[in-house]
């Protein structure tokens, strides 16, 4: 029997292609220019290859491309990759020219580097023993990575991701920045508008997050493996009840909620939505800024209507979601909040909250600590102490009186 001929693109390689194949018109075109940016080697041959097999527009969209492109066979004029310094790098970042550059800087072996990045697709499953994330599926599903896997996301983001630019508009997950500096400037404005993103780390595909490593200046073949460990496809199992939608989503490769290099990529992906969104607001004398997938505008009165119009229209022009149930519109003599932040006069947690804080120190003083981790957390004074921290921040004289009552618990 004849051996199976080698094939042109790996698993995790059809993954991306076809994930840009389906993003546009189905032309040759418009073909040659998403294949092209997703980084294939020959866009043009590789477009018409694909035209040929499939004319018309596949029904089945996105898993329809990828069994194809995965089942090409390898053309024998195919272009070796060679070790070349990229003209393209802009950043002080590593500058890891081949997989094996990327098996020294993790530690890794070959075959190691390859699983961790799934190039095969074989770990789409029943989740077990052999899979890489844990998965906690509570209001959001949370994809936790496990031990060695969570070490070389952790190396990716101090090495490279740490040292990206990302808009000024964001204010999440960036050092110095929080959801106090996310509000302060929308403080006093007659009008206030927050915005939410639906699904937003699972709307960020594994074929963006390789685009911004090409962009960074890391050849296509390393761009790949670099976006193969930071996403991931969640196993059917785990899909079970959710939404068709956010199953389609979750079910292709995606940035995990839970791993640590997923906040600085959706910054970077969503740079030009940040960009497109801060020039509306300019052009209207509105101020704008975003924490993850909350976008917040204020100034004055505006027509709010066609604000909220044109944002829903540069937000799925960038590939992302509004929840038009979680729009709030907030005049000046109602409460504004964003990010559980009341900014009417400046950002702070809410009376509320406030309350409810002191008065769980208070129990914790009067029967200790145990009766008041309903949630059985593991590191349960921590968490109280963060809490104190962020409902303070901004309110010195609330800081000190949660602070007092914190050093009157018996912790032991």
């Amino acid at each position: 029997m004849p051996s199976r001929p080698p094939r042109a693109f790996t698993r995790l390689e059809a993954d991306l292609l076809a994930a840009a194949a389906v993003a546009g018109p189905w032309t040759r075109s418009g073909l040659e220019e998403r294949l092209g940016e997703a980084g294939a080697a020959d866009p043009v041959l590789l477009a018409r290859r694909v035209l040929d097999l499939m004319p018309g527009e596949p029904i089945e969209g996105e898993s329809t491309v990828r069994n194809v492109l995965a089942e090409l066979p390898e053309l024998p004029a195919r272009p070796v990759e060679v070790t070349v310094e990229s003209s393209l790098w802009k950043f002080d970042v590593p500058r890891w020219q081949t997989p094996h550059a990327l098996c020294q800087a993790f530690d890794l072996t070959m075959p190691e580097l390859e699983w961790f990045a799934d190039v095969q697709g074989r770990l789409r499953g029943k989740p077990g023993r052999l899979h890489h994330y844990r998965y906690h599926n509570g209001a959001r599903l949370i994809e936790a990575p496990k031990v060695r896997l969570r070490e070389v996301q952790r190396r990716i983001l101090r090495k490279v991701l740490d040292r990206l630019p990302v808009h000024a508009a964001a204010h999440g997950f960036r050092r110095g920045r929080s959801v106090h500096t996310f509000g302060s400037g929308h403080a006093g404005a007659d009008l206030v508008v927050r915005i939410d993103l639906r699904w937003f780390f699972s709307t960020i595909t594994a074929a963006r997050v390789r685009a911004v490593f090409l962009a960074v200046g890391y050849p296509p073949s390393v761009a790949s493996l670099l976006a193969g460990l930071c996403t991931t496809a969640t196993p059917v199992p785990i899909l079970r009840g959710m939404p068709f939608e956010q199953a389609t989503l979750l079910r292709t490769r995606h940035l995990p909620q839970g791993a640590p290099t997923s906040p600085a990529l959706a910054n970077m992906v969503a740079r030009n939505l940040d960009r497109r969104l801060a020039g509306l607001a300019q052009s209207q004398g509105l101020y704008y800024t975003r924490y993850a997938d909350d976008l917040a505008f204020s100034g004055d009165v505006v027509n709010v209507e066609q604000l909220l119009w044109t944002v829903g229209a540069i937000v799925r022009d960038e590939g992302f979601f509004v929840h038009p149930s979680k729009t709030k519109v907030m005049r000046a003599h109602h409460r504004q909040r964003l990010a559980g932040l009341v900014v009417n006069a400046h950002p702070q947690a809410s009376r509320d909250d406030y309350e409810a804080l002191k008065a769980l120190l208070y129990n914790c003083v009067r029967y200790g600590p145990a009766s008041q981790n309903r949630d059985g957390r593991t590191h349960f004074r921590e968490h109280v102490s963060g809490h104190i921290a962020w409902v303070g921040e901004s309110n010195s004289r609330r800081r000190e009186k949660l602070r007092r009552l914190e050093q009157r618990i018996v912790w032991s």
